[in-house]
């Protein structure tokens, strides 16, 4: 059990917060139901992202095997057998889509749409150059859908351009990462990474970094904002998620960080007191409790 609960890596779950994005800028965080439907629709999720870790080492545990950190993990090493894997992935995968359907047909939907992707990716996909970074930001983005989906209440066209962003930042930050962690051995590990070089991988951040800053800035600024929420002082928030990005661009070049976001959010400080300052800002400025 110990070595199934590894595998469902828990401590990733910090990437399924994005499911409360809808939530707050809904204007659904003071309604009970609706808080407690995105609590449920987050586990959910989390059980989701635990069945695709399970599929993943499943098909990469040749693979997992050459690479100096994750041959430890339960199916590489051999502590979980690939019988139990696929049993628990079927039950857990059952489960959790099970629950789906009890929140709502939409819900369920994305839900099943985010566990055939990640099949799909754990498969197929990751082995597409592009392909491979572009199939992860989907992944936020349906979990964004899906956060929507089970308040019932519409998904603004600039939070999925600012989510599928970002991810495309996380994503392409840790693809460089494994490239120079693995250096000679990275083909051997991942043969996608036989595709990219770091001044490409470099090329594709810094437009990508721009791109999700500028994104971020006009939603702030716009004036579609500034009617649905009644202020202009969403652009206070603006320094916020430049600094966040900027530190993390810093923890990948100076600090060899970047290959796993979710542990680089906890372990950082000035990362963690900056997205935690930003959720703050944002949650004062939309519902003005001090009048801003």
């Amino acid at each position: 059990m110990s070595s199934l609960v590894r595998t469902l890596r828990p401590e990733q779950w910090t990437k399924n917060l994005i499911v409360f994005a809808a939530l707050l800028f809904g204007q659904k965080l003071l309604d009970v139901e609706a808080v407690a439907r995105t609590v449920a629709a987050f586990a959910v999720f989390c059980v989701l992202s635990g069945v695709v870790y399970l599929v993943n080492d499943l098909f990469d545990q040749e693979a997992d095997r050459l690479h100096p950190t994750k041959r430890f993990r339960p199916i590489a090493s051999g502590e979980l057998s690939p019988g139990a894997a696929v049993t628990w992935a079927f039950v857990l995968g059952s489960a959790a889509l099970g629950a789906a359907v009890w929140l709502g047909p939409v819900f369920a939907l994305v839900a099943a749409a985010y566990l055939l992707l990640f099949v799909l990716y754990s498969r197929w996909l990751k082995h597409i150059v592009i392909v491979d970074v572009m199939s992860i930001a989907i992944g936020f983005v349906l979990r964004t859908v899906a956060g929507a989906a089970v308040i019932s209440v519409p998904v603004s066209d600039w939070l999925l351009v600012c989510t599928v962003l970002l991810a495309l930042f996380l994503g392409l930050s840790k693809r460089r990462h494994e490239l120079t962690l693995l250096a000679d051995n990275a083909i051997g590990h991942r043969r996608i990474l036989d595709e990219y070089n770091p001044y490409l991988l470099d090329q594709m951040i810094g437009v990508v970094t721009a791109s999700t800053l500028m994104a971020y800035i006009i939603y702030c600024t716009s004036q579609e904002t500034i009617e649905r929420f009644g202020t202009r002082n969403l652009a206070l928030t603006v320094p916020l998620p430049i600094y966040g990005i900027l530190r993390y661009l810093y923890l990948v070049h100076r600090r060899d960080g970047g290959g796993n976001p979710s542990e680089l959010l906890i372990t950082d400080r000035p990362l963690l007191i900056c997205v935690a300052l930003w959720g703050l800002v944002t949650t004062l400025v939309i519902y003005r409790p001090l009048g801003l």
